[in-house]
């Protein structure tokens, strides 16, 4: 991912609505560039400090605030990532699953005369 790119996913990351893909391409790039990771803090401290003044409620720890964001957008990646791999393994268990009762009644059916 470019910084361009980057860029332009601040806001959609900010409001999650992100897909999955552009998060995992994001959070890569802002974990390695820190002029985008910049351009991330400034956007994020402006959107959630004027939402915590609006609502009269929040923690003002807008840094923190950010590091848990990242964080948790880092566990959906590593859950997304072990949820394809556990498709994978179920399609090539059902895979070699029909393969296999093919090759038996192929067999029974070659001893049966049919």
């Amino acid at each position: 991912m470019t910084c361009r790119e980057a860029e332009r996913l601040v806001m959609p990351y900010i409001n999650g609505s992100i897909t999955d893909e552009e998060l995992k391409a994001f959070v890569e790039h802002i974990d390695h560039c820190p002029d985008c990771r910049e351009e991330l803090e400034i956007y994020f401290t402006v959107d959630v400090g004027i939402r915590q003044l609006d609502e009269g409620t929040g923690s003002y720890n807008i840094k923190g605030a950010l590091e848990t964001a990242l964080e948790l957008s880092r566990q959906r990646i590593h859950t997304l990532k072990l949820l394809q791999n556990a498709i994978y393994a179920v399609n090539t268990l059902c895979f070699w699953s029909v393969f296999v009762i093919l090759i038996v009644q192929i067999r029974i059916w070659s001893q049966t005369g049919f």
